[in-house]
């Protein structure tokens, strides 16, 4: 949530005084302010502001106010780790359910080190320590790199497009952390910090609820394919985009996409072979985010179905929406058509329960425009040696499928489950890559700039976490669909387009953090890319048909 001000406080009248100090009333009022906006722009509570510059708060209840929050815990965390432990080599590595999965990678973690760090970090907060950015050219930078022996931001110093190297202060200590940080440590007051598997758990609170952690819940098999992926990147030595950039440098650029393609292939073959051990399995059910690469996934896993001896029959769920009068509407009186309810289940189960028993069905065809089911004379009858594929966001719900028995579905949840970090301490979001992606496909396919896709960003994150992330522990498989070459391929398509947002728009400030962090890739050419990959359904040329 972002809180206004009224026309007359947006007037700047004081100069040389920071947003905290022009409004501290207003800050000391709303516990939950942690930053703001300015002229569409995330700025730090320190910055300031010129004349006629608009300012609207930032808090925890919004998207950015969240992430600004978790930076600075990590960053306290970060400082804790190297009062208690100055030997310590920390990695950040991913997220899992309001909390981020960190390890040691030179010590054992065990809960004595975590309540020492814990204590650190309330010591930290509780004398509420300025957090200062420095900005240094790149000449001073590399004489500070040489005098402290450190690779903390470093990544910086080779991105040709940025001209200064900037590091978070707070006291004696330093660190890079991409983005706005919390004015000081007194802004983060809710975590805790628990052992886990060979790592520990950085717990904090929910959007929703931002000033109490919820219920503990990890997602385990999310936990084991990550872990999967972050083990393959690490022997490849790939697991941060300098590491990255390096190979491509080097001219390993084409090693690093048929190895990224290669692990792809395996792990699908790895999922054909389980769904034919299982000799019950008639029906597989496909799920995951939007722009994961479902399609083009379900096409792969197809062909390794097929030297299997099975033949896969898709049917499309799309095709069994209920009657547009009978559509449930949402809060704003709405047609919601991602409820499960939109779907036509008594009719969809009874067709799947025909097929599977043998028997024929006529094939409806919903056209949305009449909001209306039709039928155009298509029938199915699934033969001995063929298989449903069923891909759609309630898949892994098994209202969706009631009148199945479960040993005769198999359910697959796929993400881009994103393991390569910025540096040790700056993961990539999952969400971000899966957005970029969402950007170069909404304009290359679908004629929408990337402003389009931006608005309704939000709207599409609401329903993946209302129907396929609660479900997504029910899957017999995870597939990441994650390629740790693709941001370089899809930054060209991206960058233009991002560009076109200027900061006349709320956008903006999303599309910034995206073209900076972008800029840090290097590039590498799509004729390397081979043509059924995942990546094909995004940029185009893919031997597939969508």
């Amino acid at each position: 949530m972002n809180t206004k001000l009224n026309e007359e406080e947006t007037k700047i009248k004081s100069y040389n005084k920071t947003v905290a100090e022009l409004y501290k009333n207003e800050i000391e009022k709303n516990d939950l302010i942690i930053a703001c906006n300015c002229n569409n722009e995330v700025k730090s509570l320190n910055y300031i502001p010129k004349e006629n510059d608009k300012i609207t708060f930032i808090d925890l209840l919004s998207r950015d106010g969240r992430r600004i929050y978790i930076r600075g815990l990590l960053y306290i965390m970060c400082m804790a780790f190297s009062k208690c432990y100055p030997e310590a080599l920390l990695t950040v590595n991913y997220q899992l359910t309001n909390a981020m999965f960190c390890e040691v990678d030179n010590m054992k973690v065990t809960d004595e080190m975590m309540q020492k760090v814990s204590k650190k970090m309330k010591e930290i907060i509780s004398r509420n320590l300025s957090i200062v950015k420095k900005e240094m050219s790149k000449e001073e930078a590399e004489e500070f790199y040489k005098k402290e022996k450190t690779l903390k931001g470093r990544l910086q110093l080779d991105n040709n497009q940025k001209e200064e190297v900037s590091l978070y202060f707070c006291e004696d200590y330093y660190n890079y952390f991409y983005g706005v940080m919390p004015i000081s440590t007194g802004y983060i007051n809710v975590f805790e910090i628990i052992k886990y598997n060979e790592g520990f758990l950085l717990r904090y609170p929910s959007k929703e609820n931002p000033n109490k952690l919820e219920n503990k819940s990890t997602s385990k098999k999310l936990f084991k394919t990550l872990e999967e992926y972050k083990d393959i990147h690490k022997l490849l030595n790939i697991n941060t985009v300098y590491k990255l950039n390096k190979k491509i440098k080097e001219g390993k650029a084409s090693e690093v996409v048929m190895l990224a393609e290669s692990l792809h292939e395996k792990k699908i073959a790895e999922i054909a072979d389980d769904i034919i051990s299982k000799k019950n399995v008639k029906v597989v059910l496909i799920a995951g985010p939007s722009s994961s690469g479902k399609t083009t996934f379900a096409k792969r896993l197809g062909i390794q179905l097929k030297l299997n001896g099975l033949k896969p029959v898709t049917i499309s769920v799309d095709n069994y929406f209920v009657e547009r009068k009978n559509n449930p509407v949402d809060e704003n009186g709405e047609y919601d058509f991602e409820c499960l309810e939109a779907i036509d289940l008594k009719l969809f189960n009874n067709h799947l329960t025909t097929l599977l028993n043998g028997g024929k069905i006529k094939c409806p065809t919903f056209d949305f425009k009449r909001g209306t089911k039709i039928y155009k004379g298509e029938t199915m009858q699934l033969a001995d040696d063929e298989i449903l594929v069923i891909e759609g966001i309630h898949c892994l719900n098994d209202k969706l499928t009631s009148a199945i028995p479960r040993d005769k579905k198999y359910k697959i949840y796929i993400s881009a489950l994103t393991v390569l970090n910025i540096d040790y301490y700056n993961r990539i979001s999952t969400t971000d890559t899966r957005l970029i992606r969402r950007i170069v496909r909404d304009n290359n396919y679908r004629g929408y700039p990337a402003l389009e896709t931006l608005k309704i960003w939000d709207s599409v994150n609401k329903g993946e976490n209302s129907h396929i992330f609660p479900f997504q522990e029910e899957s017999d498989s995870m597939f990441n669909s994650s390629l740790v070459y693709e941001i370089c391929v899809l930054k060209k398509y991206a960058l233009p387009e991002l560009e076109k947002i200027d900061s006349s728009h709320p956008e903006y400030a999303e599309a910034k953090r995206l073209y900076e962090f972008l800029k840090y890739f290097e590039d590498i050419d799509d004729s390397l890319v081979p043509k059924n990959s995942l990546i094909r359904e995004f940029i185009g040329e893919s031997v597939f048909e969508y």
